[in-house]
């Protein structure tokens, strides 16, 4: 039998695909309500018709009006949100000066802008009921330079420091925020980022599944955790960033996108 977390509701962005749709089924199987959350309407009935207790809310969070929404549901005081999973995001790949910066803007937005607007909506409604989960998804790539993916990396460094500062501020309120660092996984990251020709390089054993980072994830928050990597390898590339000479680091991940 399946445990049951100590979720009472949730609501999860980027829904549709990938860890977002991982992390929808896991929390179903647990008996968790939720609210999903992306842009594809279609996909995200088709998860509400599979599941029990599931509400459908299409929203672009590249948008002010879709952040608005989502920002109101987890607002809401008649059906409280209990954790909230930041997942929503995707990354660009290739020489940044050739990269159409229209797509880059999408991408800041929807990485940081969307993340830091939902994550104050949960903080705000979670804090003062004290009680409450956000679970904010960012990457490896957070913790050292990644040429030919540098605006992905970027704001994803924002988002794990963000997180981390977070998870300070609210210690002792009842509530938990946890960032969630995946490595190589597969979804659908590679197609929408270009990154599928240097993507096929890596050996079998270093790539993740959806199933393994949402159920690391949600865990993680469960326990209160202030960041989640899921994967020895990962932990262990996390660790060693942290000692290894920034000039070194850099280098090192330039050469490994070639």
């Amino acid at each position: 039998m399946t445990t049951r977390p100590p979720f009472t509701s949730a609501l999860v962005t980027g829904a549709s695909s990938g860890i977002g749709e991982a992390m929808v089924r896991r929390l179903a199987e647990q008996g968790v309500p939720q609210v999903i959350v992306a842009r594809r309407a279609d996909r995200l009935q088709e998860l509400a018709d599979a599941h029990r207790d599931v509400e459908v809310l299409v929203a672009d969070l590249t948008t002010d009006e879709g952040m608005r929404v989502v920002a109101d549901r987890i607002a809401s005081t008649e059906q409280p949100i209990d954790l909230v999973v930041n997942n929503a995001g995707f990354g660009t790949s290739g020489d940044f000066h050739l990269l159409d910066p229209d797509r880059l803007d999408d991408e800041i937005h929807l990485n940081i802008r969307a993340l830091t607007r939902i994550s104050h909506a949960a903080l705000a409604s979670m804090v003062p009921r004290g009680r409450g989960y956000l679970l904010n998804v960012s990457s490896v790539a957070s913790f050292q330079p990644a040429p030919k993916l540098a605006v992905y990396a970027a704001t994803k460094a924002y988002v794990t420091s963000l997180t981390e500062s977070l998870h300070e501020e609210v210690r002792g309120t009842g509530v938990h925020v946890t960032v969630l660092c995946p490595g190589l996984t597969r979804t659908e990251f590679q197609s929408v980022s270009n990154s599928e020709s240097y993507a096929s390089s890596y050996p079998t054993f270093a790539w993740l599944t959806a199933e393994q980072v949402a159920t690391a994830g949600l865990d993680d928050v469960a326990k209160g955790r202030a960041m989640s990597i899921p994967g020895v390898i990962y932990k262990g590339l996390a660790t060693a960033t942290s000692i290894t000479p920034r000039g070194l680091t850099r280098r090192l991940s330039s050469l490994v996108q070639r």
